[in-house]
């Protein structure tokens, strides 16, 4: 696994230190709960797809519960989580998460956002070649919050469209899986975007952070030259640079 830090400046106080989760996809995750455990993070964003399908979800809730008990813990709603059959909200909001299923909460200075996947709840998703809308509604009024607004959106190509144009000053995706396979740093495929994707791995605009993801809900393609990925992520009043270290 590897870990990544970002740093990003934000108008607030004092320093705010998070774990960026995504893509679990119901993988094993003791070595990311060890990190976070021994981090000087003061909370835990997971960011979609923490389940894989309707069969294979026990290992994604155990991370919730876990990472519940080691700091407050905020997610949002990935398309995998709309492959579960029946209500999947009782048993997340039962590992003690802050469940941001389109809804905000203050956090400290600044407010957190989770925009859910467009995918209707149980859907066939076969066609991954276009993410249905999200809830744009949801969407304005979260931008038009006073404030530092912090957003979780699963699907990174809901940046372009939806939430480049309003006032959101950072947005943290997954979905993409750092495209899959990273060949000279660039990703190959991605659902919601195809081939050679923008959006993959990193920081773009200064206002979207993209991470590659634990798990991996492909049998085939497998990943290549793209290790699984957990971010640690500070948010600073005193930087007016953002930067980034790589760790493995």
């Amino acid at each position: 696994m590897v870990i990544t830090k970002y740093s990003v400046s934000a108008p607030i106080r004092e320093e705010l230190r998070f774990a960026f989760v995504s893509d679990i996809h119901n993988a094993d995750t003791a070595i990311v709960l060890k990190a976070i455990e021994v981090s000087r993070v003061q909370a835990v964003l997971v960011v979609g797809d923490f389940i894989h399908d309707a069969e294979d979800y026990e290992r994604g809730l155990s991370f919730l519960k876990k990472s519940a008990m080691l700091r407050p813990t905020f997610c949002s709603i990935g398309n995998h989580e709309r492959k579960f059959k029946g209500d999947l909200k009782p048993l997340v909001l039962e590992t003690g998460v802050t469940l941001l299923d389109n809804a905000a909460t203050p956090f400290h200075d600044i407010l957190i956002g989770g925009l859910s996947s467009g995918y209707p709840d149980g859907g066939e998703q076969g066609n991954m070649k276009k993410t249905p809308k999200p809830d744009l509604d949801f969407l304005q009024s979260f931008s038009e919050e006073e404030g530092y607004k912090l957003l979780l959106s699963h699907h990174p190509e809901y940046f372009k469209p939806y939430i480049r144009p309003l006032s959101v000053d950072l947005t943290l995706s997954g979905h993409a899986h750092g495209g899959q396979w990273r060949l000279f740093g660039i990703g190959a495929f991605a659902p919601g975007q195809g081939i050679f994707p923008r959006y993959t791995s990193g920081l773009y605009h200064g206002r979207l952070l993209v991470g590659r993801g634990l798990g991996d809900s492909h049998a085939f393609p497998p990943r290549i030259n793209n290790a699984p990925e957990l971010i640690f992520l500070t948010l600073t009043p005193e930087n007016n640079t953002d930067r980034k270290e790589n760790k493995t």
